[in-house]
C-alpha cells in the first residue's frame, strides 16, 4: 500500500518549481488566525504558521522557485484583505514570490476549475473546497494533460498579475 505524500513531502521532493494558483475570495473563515485578525489581534505570521514557513524556507534555500498567484474579485473581500495583510510576513518572508490579479483582468484566460499546487511542472495537488471555502480535500495527479493545463494557466496569470508590493487593495 502506497502512502499519500504529505505537503511537506511534496516540497521536500520538489527540485525546481512549486507554484500555487488561488482563485477563491475566501478560504477557511473558521481559521482561528482569520478570526483573531478580524478581532484586531496582531499576528506574527512566521510564528503563527511556523511549520509552513519552515517548509517553504527550506525549499527556497535549496533553490526551488516558489511562486503564488491569487485571482481576486475587486473590491476585495475581507478574507482577501487578511491574506494581503499577512503575505509579506508569511509568504514573502519564507521565500515565495506573490502576485495578485483582479478577476476582471483574468477574462480570456483558460483556467482549471480548482486551486492547485504544481510541483516541477509535473505533479499537481488539486485543492477542493466546499462553497464556503471550508473542508479542503486534496487530489494528487501526475496526468500530463492536467499538469500542462495548470502550468499554462499559472504562467498566463503570472504574466498579467501585479507583484505583491505594487498591488493596491480596492
Amino acid at each position: 500500500m502506497t502512502r499519500t505524500p504529505t505537503f511537506e513531502d511534496l516540497f521536500r521532493d520538489c527540485q525546481r518549481t512549486a507554484v500555487h494558483l488561488e482563485m477563491r475570495d475566501a478560504y477557511m473563515k473558521s481559521d482561528q488566525a482569520f478570526i483573531d485578525w478580524q478581532s484586531g489581534v496582531a499576528l506574527d505570521p512566521a510564528e503563527r504558521w511556523a511549520e509552513w514557513h519552515a517548509i517553504v524556507t527550506e525549499a527556497a534555500a535549496r533553490g526551488v522557485e516558489v511562486r503564488r498567484a491569487r485571482i481576486v474579485s475587486t473590491p476585495v473581500s475581507e478574507y482577501i484583505r487578511f491574506e494581503h495583510d499577512v503575505t509579506e510576513g508569511l509568504n514573502i518572508a519564507a521565500g515565495e514570490a506573490v502576485r495578485w490579479l483582479s478577476r476582471r483582468d483574468a477574462t480570456g484566460l483558460s483556467l482549471p476549475g480548482n486551486d492547485f499546487w504544481l510541483f516541477d511542472s509535473a505533479l499537481v495537488l488539486v485543492n477542493h473546497f466546499d462553497g464556503e471555502g471550508e473542508n479542503m480535500e486534496v487530489e494528487l495527479t501526475e496526468d500530463p494533460e492536467v499538469a500542462k493545463l495548470c502550468d499554462s494557466a499559472f504562467e498566463a496569470v503570472w504574466k498579467r498579475a501585479t507583484p505583491h508590493a505594487e498591488f493596491e487593495l480596492a
